[in-house]
């Protein structure tokens, strides 16, 4: 059986096939853009290809039964056409994109998104892979970390449930491996409820150093990321921040109870991490 794995250089497809080789699983084959510089593991297939480039895929997908599906909604059409042709059977979507959500009165309080619903009406067997906020986006404030000790952000009062990306690769390689989660949508989170002043806390507890939090208006931090992200993404993830204001998430036991260990704590990242802030 061979496993494609999509975004194979990516922050989460990277560590993802660093998990399979330790699993002492062959047939996997990288999707990467460049092959020279991916420096994977040995005994890894390299395909050179990307899914934003959907000419690449046919020969990447060739004699593939299992996908790991890295996010990108816009051209989740084409990957289905190309997957469809080359017999996959099975998709295991990494899922969670901030746009074409259709509500579906998932009681989770996700949406269904546009990928998911691309890979379930095709007919592949599927499992989703729901993961909330990253740790690693928090590596966004290390330049202000680093010039002025000061992180600046709207909604302190979000409560947010973090996750590690490895932790996200390891809940990937159980599902991989197991089809008794085929047709199952697994919310994933990190151990823990916790707010951005408490992160900017831990970071600087790492750093031996004080770091102050700021709070921005929901206007001022409309004008900081719009550059960066576009003012739909920015408004969205504006409103996420608002929602978790007003709704505290909890965390979630699925890396738990599919990896068989506690998911990393925010702590714990932080002190992995430090350097990043320095």
């Amino acid at each position: 059986m061979t496993i494609l794995v999509t975004g194979a250089t990516g922050s989460v497809g990277r560590l993802l096939v660093d998990e399979l080789v330790a699993a002492g699983v062959s047939g996997v084959r990288a999707l990467t853009n460049h092959p020279a510089r991916a420096a994977l593991p040995a005994g890894v297939e390299v395909a050179e290809g990307y899914l934003g480039r959907p000419s690449s895929l046919p020969a990447a997908l060739k004699g593939v039964d299992t996908v790991y599906l890295a996010p990108l909604p816009a051209l989740v059409d084409d990957f289905v056409a190309c997957a469809l042709e080359a017999g996959v059977r099975r998709v295991v979507c990494l899922s969670g994109e901030p746009a074409d959500y259709e509500a579906q009165g998932d009681p989770s309080g996700w949406h269904y998104s546009k990928m998911e619903k691309a890979i379930e009406e095709a007919g592949f067997e599927w499992t989703h892979l729901r993961p909330g906020q990253f740790m690693n986006n928090t590596l966004d404030w290390a330049p202000s970390i680093k010039a002025e000790g000061v992180v600046r952000a709207p909604y302190p009062e979000a409560v947010q449930t973090p996750i590690d990306l490895a932790d996200i690769a390891a809940v990937a390689r159980v599902v991989l491996l197991d089809e008794s989660y085929t047709g199952k949508k697994l919310v994933m989170s990190g151990p823990e409820a916790i707010t951005q002043p408490e992160e900017v806390a831990w970071i600087a507890a790492a750093i031996g150093r004080p770091v102050r939090f700021e709070e921005l208006t929901r206007e001022e931090a409309l004008a900081a990321w719009t550059p960066v992200m576009g003012s739909d993404v920015a408004n969205w993830m504006l409103d996420g921040f608002r929602m978790m204001s007003e709704y505290r998430a909890s965390p979630s036991p699925t890396v738990l109870e599919v990896t068989g260990r506690a998911p990393l704590a925010y702590r714990d990242w932080a002190v992995r991490n430090a350097a990043a802030f320095f």
